[in-house]
């Protein structure tokens, strides 16, 4: 079995519905520089686009892309038995009203798929009754299997104190939670001229700052119970995680200039806490991601394609998951027995 835990999901009448549209283009925060706009293509398509900053590209949506019947296409000729749906990027501006379209759009295809997709919810992560009743409604009512959330939200990463009221209810629950990357990451200014370094580095920079101040902050020691499955392999974060907890010298420096005192703690949060999304593999390449498994562990690795950002994301993917130099143990944990593991499914 394979299973996707990274699919992209809009609600299917979006580029239709004018009040589902103005939910999403007018909660981007123009304040922030995030430009959200709409516009038509060549083939009569439309085209939803965030800039940051205006004239660059970072976000592209594209009309028909997000259809049930798109998705069971490109599952069939990729071989995905199961994905999981989630909301790409906008879940850090979209406000509660439409966050609970976009949960009863998802739970309506999902109910279609015939068991092919489950998705997880979304809605404003600070707490409050309201939004407390929209996750119960979600996991109780249209049986959503876990939570997203975005690695951060305008200045604030995940650590902030607050997101604790609702990181307090979701550690209590013991609900995974999907820990989805943001455009760029909040200190941008350096990166943004360059395409790939806006739309594929800047996410691993902001995937890396969010899972690096979660450990080091203490999150997890309030929260033991949390469940973080950060994309793009937590921002390359097995080629960081030694570096970031170094031992003690064994000879007699004349000054301490890092804290070796964490290591053990940090390593126990990796163990427990923290899994990844392998957002298309196949687009970093076999080494790295033999790597990644070698240092992180197939048991905390899951398989995602980001589609339909790139449809060739999934196939490409599953072809290149199948030729890894890993042991079939390790492959089955990668591409169904994590994430059935996780959010327990059937």
């Amino acid at each position: 079995m394979i299973i996707d835990c990274n699919m992209h999901h809009l609600p299917e009448d979006l580029f239709r519905n004018d009040k589902t549209m103005d939910g999403f283009l007018s909660t981007a925060p123009r304040g922030f520089g995030e430009i959200a706009t709409l516009e038509t293509m060549e083939n009569g398509k439309k085209h939803l686009i965030l800039e940051k900053p205006q004239g660059y590209h970072n976000l592209d949506y594209v009309e028909g892309d997000y259809s049930l019947e798109a998705k069971l296409r490109a599952m069939d000729d990729a071989g995905v038995d199961i994905g999981l749906l989630r909301v790409p990027v906008w879940q850090e501006w979209l406000r509660l009203d439409t966050c609970k379209v976009v949960n009863d759009n998802a739970a309506d295809m999902c109910r279609r798929s015939n068991g092919r997709l489950y998705a997880n919810a979304v809605l404003p992560p600070w707490g409050g009754k309201e939004n407390l009743y929209e996750l119960e409604r979600c996991l109780k009512e249209l049986g959503m299997v876990g939570v997203q959330l975005a690695c951060h939200y305008g200045q604030l990463y995940l650590d902030d104190e607050a997101f604790k009221p609702y990181l307090k209810v979701l550690n209590d629950l013991k609900v995974p939670v999907i820990v989805h990357h943001t455009p760029l990451p909040v200190h941008w200014q350096s990166i943004y001229e360059f395409t790939n370094l806006r739309r594929e580095f800047g996410r691993v920079v902001d995937q890396a700052t969010a899972l690096g101040r979660e450990l080091f902050s203490g999150l997890f020691e309030e929260f033991p119970d949390l469940t973080f499955i950060h994309t793009m392999f937590g921002g390359n974060w097995f080629a960081n995680q030694n570096l970031t907890t170094p031992h003690k010298s064994k000879k007699n420096e004349a000054l301490n200039r890092f804290d070796t005192t964490e290591a053990d703690r940090i390593q126990h949060y990796l163990e427990h806490n923290i899994f990844y999304d392998m957002t298309h593999p196949a687009s970093w390449g076999k080494a790295q991601v033999e790597c990644a498994i070698q240092v992180c562990g197939a048991d905390h690795m899951l398989f995602g394609s980001s589609f339909p950002v790139v449809y060739s994301w999934m196939s490409d993917g599953v072809d290149f998951v199948k030729k890894l130099d890993i042991t079939e143990e390790q492959r089955s944990l990668i591409t169904s027995g994590n994430a059935r593991r996780l959010f327990k499914l059937k």
